[in-house]
């Protein structure tokens, strides 16, 4: 009975809608650049990001979990935004996809700096 219950219930759920493309090209490695003049040494962090049907953002960014995050898109531009943490304070972090780079910045609530930066596969 209770099979016939779940079966029937499979039956009527609405079936998960897929990301839109340009939402799901932002899932993956990436590798930010962090520097904040193109001319400084390089350095770079990692960013790996997961974009579920209902657009819930996952990953991690800087070695850090991605604690809450979203994907969504206007202005003709895929976004993301999410937290992390580094255990001191709050990273609040946003990027755009634009011309197959993410174009983002990051703002440390706590150590009061705003971070533009770019990604890369």
């Amino acid at each position: 009975m209770i099979g016939l219950l779940a079966a029937a219930a499979a039956a009527v759920a609405p079936a998960a809608t897929p990301l839109p493309a340009e939402i799901a090209a932002m899932a993956g490695r990436w590798t930010v650049d962090l520097r904040p003049k193109f001319s400084d040494p390089p350095y770079s962090q990692p960013m790996i990001i997961a974009i579920a049907p209902d657009r819930v953002v996952t990953g991690s960014f800087y070695n850090s979990e991605i604690l809450a995050g979203r994907a969504g898109r206007g202005q003709d531009r895929a976004c993301v935004a999410f937290r992390t943490t580094d255990g001191k304070g709050m990273y609040h972090t946003s990027a755009c996809l634009v011309e197959g780079k993410m174009i983002g910045q990051t703002w440390a609530e706590g150590r009061e700096f705003v971070l533009p930066w770019t990604a890369e596969r």
